[in-house]
């Protein structure tokens, strides 16, 4: 196995579904370490040396370990520059790139997640990270409104996540795609990554069942 190839550990049914897609956006050499979640596999000691957490997705790059979805996703598209899925460090797009990116985990995951909860909004809304729910998707819809991805003509790592998460929001019904949402939801989806992803991930979840 090259040095260049990245050592993916995922379950189809986690967060790797956005790393996978990731991958194939960058078209970077990658090995898939399938562990199940009902045989504790990604609690074993091997694993949790990688990850304390015992979280998926882990990747592990020229041996360097990188956890939690956002972080996988930043480190990929610049660890493979020719995909361009990150503007240059110096370039004016960097900082919005940085918060969309983010956005996606800090505020609109939380968001749902609480709303699929049915957790009451506080009365201090700002001792929540997101503020809130409508907050959240109207700042989010403003911002895709403006053009196709979150960096206008310029689709980058910030849309490959942003669009896990509302992907996995629109199936689980916290939000309803709408207008904005649904369209955007569309052009990603016909990208050829995601395509290849959806399938490989189709292969992976035949080989839990097995």
């Amino acid at each position: 196995m090259s040095d260049a190839t990245v050592t993916f550990y995922s379950n189809p049914r986690s967060r790797g579904r956005t790393i996978h897609w990731m991958l194939e956006e960058v078209e970077a050499p990658y090995d898939v370490k399938l562990l199940r979640f009902d045989k504790g596999e990604h609690k074993t000691p091997e694993f949790l040396a990688l990850n304390p957490m015992g979280k998926l997705p882990t990747i592990v790059h020229r041996g360097v370990v990188v956890t939690e979805s956002p972080a996988i996703c930043a480190y990929l598209a610049d660890a493979f520059p020719a995909a361009k899925l990150a503007p240059a460090v110096d370039s004016a797009e960097r900082g919005a790139y940085y918060r969309w990116l983010f956005f996606g985990n800090g505020c609109l995951e939380t968001a749902m997640v609480d709303k699929g909860l049915n957790r009451p909004e506080v009365e201090r809304k700002g001792a929540l990270g997101y503020g809130s729910f409508g907050d959240t998707i109207n700042t989010l819809e403003q911002a895709l409104s403006q053009g196709p991805y979150l960096l206008g003509e310029h689709f980058t790592a910030a849309d490959v996540f942003m669009g896990s998460a509302l992907g996995w929001g629109a199936m689980v019904g916290t939000i309803e795609p709408g207008k904005v949402f649904g369209a955007y939801l569309a052009r990603l989806t016909e990208r050829p990554a995601y395509k290849r992803a959806q399938e490989k991930l189709a292969e992976l979840s035949k080989q839990l069942e097995g």
